[in-house]
């Protein structure tokens, strides 16, 4: 503990993925915001030696600002939990099955949640022929912040069929998962978890100023305008939220997450379909999920704070748990 009795916090960032600048900008805010209430806080930029600097550092408690894989996939999470150290955010098994899109829709689509229908297919394959009719999505099966995403319409941007040398993320990922286009807005709602449960926030509708809502979109400023709460039909925003809901709850999701959505307007909520779970939601000043908490009457470090809280009560219950104490 530290001098003021609050918990030592090691804030993990960065790392080797795709997404190491957004989780930089989001574990210093998180440094940040935890230091201006007092916690102890040690920062660790993710490397190979990451269990020997966790160890040294003994803190009470990690909080995961990684995004992307190792932090996102549950490799972090399963070295935690072997290390018994406890950490924020969700827990091995459901970042396994959250990060993959295919996982995620077996999950999900079950029990009611509804998700574009598509496959996984070969790279390869897309030098051939299309998968499905044009225009429809290519994307990473387990990557966030729409990494690698590309649309491949009907007036043959990338060629037809896909040529070898058009530049997408079939040049760099094996494997791809084909959905169709849905036409329409880009939605987004946070859910987080406090002592009485967890409860999803609002929605945000997201309104790139050029294209779509891609990686660059996503964290450049200036680039995306946030409409928050989204100017949308109270049964959609209910929906969204329901969904988000029932979604963090069916992966067991823990502290937050974020389910994006696609809405196509024109058919209510019959064409509103949730895209992704994110268990590592960015809480950079761009990010949404502190946006929404700030929506919802909670400032940044509230945020902060609730979601250590959350991992360190999970925590010691289950440590009782295992000991048999009451």
């Amino acid at each position: 503990m530290s001098a003021a009795g609050k918990p030592h916090v090691a804030v993990l960032m960065g790392g080797w993925s795709n997404e190491r600048p957004v989780s930089l900008m989001s574990g210093e805010g998180v440094a940040s915001a935890l230091e201006s209430r007092g916690y102890r806080v040690t920062r660790i930029d993710m490397d190979r030696s990451v269990a020997a600097r966790i160890t040294e550092a003994a803190p009470d408690v990690v909080f995961n600002a990684l995004h992307g894989v190792p932090g996102e996939d549950g490799s972090v999470q399963g070295m935690l939990d072997l290390m018994g150290v406890p950490y924020t955010h969700s827990g091995l098994a459901t970042s396994v099955i959250a990060i993959d899109k295919e996982l995620t829709k077996q999950a999900l689509v079950p029990h009611g949640i509804p998700m574009p229908a598509g496959r996984v297919v070969a790279s390869e394959s897309l030098y051939e022929a299309d998968p499905m009719p044009r225009p429809y999505v290519l994307k990473p099966v387990n990557e966030g912040s729409s990494v690698g995403v590309a649309i491949v319409t009907a007036d043959g941007n990338y060629g037809n069929p896909i040529g070898r040398d058009a530049k997408g993320p079939w040049q760099e990922f094996e494997h791809l998962l084909a959905e169709p286009y849905i036409r329409g807005r880009e939605l987004t709602t946070a859910v987080i978890d406090g002592p009485d449960g967890a409860r999803a926030l609002t929605v945000t509708e997201l309104v790139p100023k050029s294209g779509f809502y891609d990686f660059d979109a996503k964290y450049t400023d200036g680039m995306t305008e946030h409409v928050c709460p989204a100017d949308i039909p109270a049964e959609i925003a209910t929906a969204c939220k329901d969904f988000a809901l029932r979604a963090h709850q069916l992966l067991g999701c823990k502290g937050a997450s974020r389910s994006d959505f696609r809405w196509d307007d024109e058919k209510g909520v019959a064409g509103l379909f949730l895209l992704e779970t994110n268990t590592q939601p960015g809480m950079t000043p761009l990010s949404l999920v502190p946006e929404q908490a700030k929506a919802c009457g909670m400032d940044y470090a509230d945020l902060v704070e609730a979601i250590v809280a959350e991992a360190l009560a999970r925590f010691g219950a289950n440590r009782q748990a295992v000991k048999g104490t009451p």
